[in-house]
């Protein structure tokens, strides 16, 4: 073998490049990567919505040993190293924690994900018939590409509230025996008018209207026959009436399974991988925690698609009234400085999705600085948008920090961000944490056709960043 010169030693020594996953794994880990995969794609076929993916969390924490913090409080049950507890947010959020042997003073390792993804909501007032047609009016959720989302199957998911204060789940369209809903376009022999328009103008808002029957109620005289003969189906099979429809919460998302993609099955198609991919990981990772010395929390926020507004989303108090708690029940010297302290000194990972390069649009992204798919978890400094507007912007030292975790574990890891200077931007839960002092950086799955109805991530990809959250967790 030839002797390197001076300047390939030097080169090998000064510079850096990210290595692909694949091609850096150990013997066997092949076949660890496409198990954790399926278990991944199991949890994303059953959590379509943010309240099925809290309920399957929720089922798993409790499989798992976890308890449920609002019984520990009725009990006024003291908390130990080592014991594990959950609290549920209005069955759309949770947080779980395994309590520490060090003072929680100084602070939690957190990795926070959120449950929400974008989606078709339907209005209060939905059904209604016009042209032979029975049909559903809807408001879209979060950042999607209308275009996106017509000629697609659809599945609908909610949760209605009777009027003597039942509530019943529903869920139609994701069984292959059950009939699905769609959303029609137009022909392309009469869409001249509508291809000439701008592409964000040709499907509306108003106009992702959802199709659910044809046949009408079979007695003459009566108007509204159609949309009449839906209501009959959905009384007989739900026990429901139009005015249930108004106290409901309904979401169109795409029918079916997650699937492998990939001649070599290398990549996973599905929905609502962000950020759900990062809510999986966290979950198992923290699931693998048994006696940290810092107190590990799991946080899965809702609403992060709509600015994390309201009251299960990372906005809210929710998680700072709960920790609360949890200290409360941790020490006897309670006190609102404790939590405070508590909250400065915690170190997060805002978990979150990064953009992955993507060659068929090379344009919008520096490729230097980009993530791409197989390459590892990904971090991300700063989101924001022109000018880091609305940006966390991690701080150096912390970042070096969860590099050397990452280097120490052999986590294979790369670094990215979303997009060219002023080609766009978007943000994630990580301002919202560090404004109790913590450290923050965003740190996720690379994904690419993020909120298309389909999200693309790499296998690789996903099992690495399970290995990193487990790393950061017992650090």
């Amino acid at each position: 073998m030839a002797e390197k010169t001076k300047g390939k030693q030097l080169q090998e020594k000064l510079t850096h490049k990210w290595e692909n996953v694949w091609e850096n794994i150990n013997e066997g880990e092949n076949e660890t990567i496409f198990n954790f995969n399926d278990d991944y794609k199991e949890f994303l076929d059953i959590a379509k919505t943010e309240r099925l993916a809290t309920d399957e969390i929720i089922r798993i924490a409790e499989k798992n040993g976890y308890e449920n913090l609002d019984k520990l409080i009725e009990k006024n049950q003291k908390l130990k190293p080592g014991q594990k507890i959950y609290a549920n947010n209005k069955n759309k959020s949770v947080v779980m924690y395994v309590i520490g042997s060090s003072d929680i003073k100084k602070g939690m390792n957190i990795i926070g994900s959120h449950l929400d993804a974008p989606r078709i909501d339907l209005k209060q007032f939905p059904l209604y018939e016009d042209s032979e047609l029975a049909m559903l009016k809807t408001h879209y959720y979060g950042g999607i590409k209308k275009y996106q989302w017509v000629a697609l199957p659809l599945a609908l998911h909610g949760v209605v509230v009777k009027s003597n204060g039942e509530k019943m789940n529903i869920s139609i369209g994701e069984d292959e025996n059950d009939p699905i809903f769609m959303i029609s376009d137009l022909l392309p022999h009469l869409a001249k008018d509508q291809m000439a328009k701008k592409l964000a103008e040709g499907i509306t808002g108003e106009g992702l209207n959802i199709i659910i029957g044809s046949i009408p109620y079979n007695e003459k005289d009566l108007s509204d026959k159609i949309k009449l003969n839906i209501l009959k189906i959905l009384n007989e099979k739900y026990d429901i009436t139009e005015e249930d429809f108004t106290t409901a919460e309904f979401q169109a998302v795409p029918a079916g399974k997650a699937r492998d993609l990939g001649i070599d099955r290398s990549l996973i198609a599905a929905y609502g991988q962000d950020d759900r991919v990062c809510a999986y990981t966290s979950l198992r990772a923290i699931l693998d925690i048994d006696s940290p010395k810092k107190t590990a929390v799991a946080l899965f926020a809702d609403k992060e698609e709509i600015g994390s507004v309201g009251n299960t989303g990372m906005d809210s108090l929710f998680f700072e009234n709960i920790t609360s708690e949890v200290i409360s029940l941790i020490t006897e010297n309670y006190s609102e400085l404790l939590v405070k302290r508590a909250l400065l000194n915690s170190k997060v990972l805002s978990a979150d999705v990064a953009a992955a390069f993507d060659p068929n649009f090379p344009e919008v992204l520096d490729k230097k600085n980009a993530s791409f798919m197989g390459k590892g978890i990904t971090l991300v400094k700063y989101t924001g948008a022109r000018g880091k507007g609305g940006s966390n912007d991690a701080n150096a030292e912390y970042i070096s920090e969860i590099r050397n975790i990452f280097n120490k574990n052999n986590i294979i890891w790369q670094m990215g961000e979303l997009g060219k200077v002023d080609q766009g931007g978007g943000g994630t839960i990580a301002y919202m944490l560090s404004k109790y002092g913590m450290e923050v950086v965003d740190c996720g799955v690379p994904v690419l056709s993020m909120h298309a109805p389909y999200e693309i991530v790499s296998k690789a990809d996903v099992y690495m960043t399970y290995k990193g959250y487990n790393s950061f967790y017992k650090a």
